[in-house]
């Protein structure tokens, strides 16, 4: 931790291979993340309520309590995971108090909101599939920002810009 917060982050050759093959790992969930959820669904509404509801049109099951009960077990315990340890990065970099706090919350928020609103939108009402499609393209946003700032700190940041110096 002392190579992070005392800015030698970006002098550590083992420490910035660690950073950027995690976060190539990260970047195939992503990926992945991305892909599935296309497969399943789009952007708009009507795929949403589909996926969750069913469709006689396009054979489709509605999504059943334990299906939905098993993807939920799995998603809480990984995302809480992943989250952790990205956003733990970006307690140390050269950012505000406000920035941090927004890096670090809307991460777990939509990563919850996109988890919850499946639920709501298969047995509260068919409007939170709108909630659905805002958790994951925040999710996915906010991924891709810890993504590109934890490999840039790594790389750039310096000792002066971690104590708020100018170099």
């Amino acid at each position: 931790m002392r190579f992070i917060v005392s800015g030698e982050m970006s002098r550590n050759r083992l420490l910035q291979v660690i950073i950027l093959i995690y976060s190539g790992y990260v970047s195939g969930l992503w990926v992945t993340n991305t892909l599935l959820y296309f497969n399943k669904m789009s952007l708009s509404y009507d795929s949403v309520v589909a996926y969750y509801l069913g469709s006689e049109e396009r054979f489709l099951a509605a999504r059943s309590y334990q299906g939905l009960l098993e993807v939920s077990h799995f998603h809480l315990f990984a995302m809480g995971m992943l989250l952790l340890v990205l956003t733990h990065l970006i307690l140390f970099i050269p950012v505000s108090s406000r920035a941090k706090v927004w890096l670090i919350a809307v991460p777990f928020f939509s990563a919850l909101l996109g988890e919850s609103a499946g639920w709501a939108v298969r047995f509260v009402h068919p409007l939170f599939a709108y909630a659905k499609i805002c958790g994951f393209l925040a999710l996915q946003g906010s991924l891709a920002a810890l993504i590109g700032i934890s490999v840039w700190s790594a790389f750039f940041g310096t000792a002066e810009t971690y104590r708020g110096e100018s170099p």
